[in-house]
């Protein structure tokens, strides 16, 4: 693990057991000044209490993190820190019955609001109208306002684009870009794979509460192999497919396609050995490269991993104003 004394959050053996459920297993990582950072993982993998343990919302059972030079257990230290973080959590406390302006003023008066204009622009919630008549997209619209309006070193986000519409998520992933220039860390969680191929530099992957990679994008595409697709005769695709390195190749009219991992040289000798009608070879899509890391099927454990999640979310609403606040 890196752990440069530059790094805006240090994770060193993070640890929270509920008791039935373990939800973070000794868990370490540095994210990097001025990147941004994808945490990743299937339902229940516990990524959302990574967060609220960074945030100071849970206290660690184990370990322990620095976020911005603050150790999390240090209740002071982190309160001072948090002046210089924008968070934006998965569950949306805002009152229903206040206005998206109302909401807005009370950020701004706790911690700046330099940059409300530009962001109510560029991620247009309708800020007159009470939260309770907001869709989802427009309730996650004003929490990605009030996370940034601050201009915060660092910004924590749990699924930020949830609710967008595809216009929306491509404004953000563009701003995201734009504020890693200017500097800005971000963190956040995603499910959505494509999101993370073109905006994160890096990836921590979680799987049953424990850290299972940590990579850039690129290497874990290139490590991945090829995503192959071969339109032959059915004894070239025999041939072509019992070289070592074929993982799961799949037939369809014409051909077969798979990921292949060996060497390539010996995939393109195989290739012009036989009557090709037609090849495709590039990166395998990112689905495939995470599916490996996820597994095919969640373990019974993150069923009660999500009821643990949910049983903290339940207080989350006041926790989470107050983080936002702070």
């Amino acid at each position: 693990m890196s752990d440069e004394p530059g790094s805006p959050i240090v994770a060193d053996g993070l640890t929270k057991d509920f008791g039935s459920v373990l939800a973070n297993d000794d868990v370490s990582f540095a994210v990097d000044e001025g990147e941004v950072f994808g945490f990743l993982g299937p339902n229940g993998a516990g990524k959302s209490t990574t967060i609220r343990l960074l945030l100071g919302l849970l206290k660690p059972t184990a370990g322990t993190a620095r976020v911005l030079g603050a150790d999390i257990r240090d209740e002071t230290a982190l309160t001072a820190a948090k002046r210089r973080i924008g968070y934006l959590p998965a569950h949306l406390g805002f009152s229903e019955a206040a206005t998206g302006e109302a909401v807005l003023d009370y950020h701004g008066a706790m911690k700046g609001d330099g940059r409300r204009e530009e962001l109510l622009e560029l991620f247009t919630p309708p800020i007159a109208r009470p939260i309770r008549e907001y869709s989802t997209g427009n309730r996650r619209m004003l929490g990605l306002v009030q996370a940034f309006m601050h201009d915060p070193d660092l910004v924590i986000m749990d699924e930020p684009t949830a609710g967008l519409d595809p216009l929306k998520q491509e404004a953000f992933n563009e701003f995201v870009r734009t504020e890693r220039d200017r500097g800005t860390t971000v963190f956040f969680s995603s499910h959505v794979l494509s999101e993370v191929q073109r905006v994160c530099d890096r990836v921590g992957i979680l799987r049953a509460g424990s850290l299972v990679e940590l990579e850039t994008v690129d290497a874990l595409l290139h490590r991945s192999g090829k995503h192959v697709r071969v339109h032959a005769s059915d004894a070239a695709v025999a041939e072509i497919t019992a070289l070592g390195g074929v993982v799961g190749p799949e037939r369809f009219g014409g051909g077969v396609q798979f990921v292949y991992a060996g060497d390539l040289d010996a995939l393109l000798d195989a290739l012009a050995a036989h009557d090709v009608r037609d090849v495709e070879i590039g990166e395998p899509p990112i689905e495939d490269v995470f599916a490996h890391y996820y597994g095919s099927e969640e373990s019974p454990a993150q069923g009660d991993r999500e009821a643990s999640d949910r049983r903290e979310n339940g207080s989350s609403a006041v926790d989470e104003r107050e983080a936002d606040s702070a």
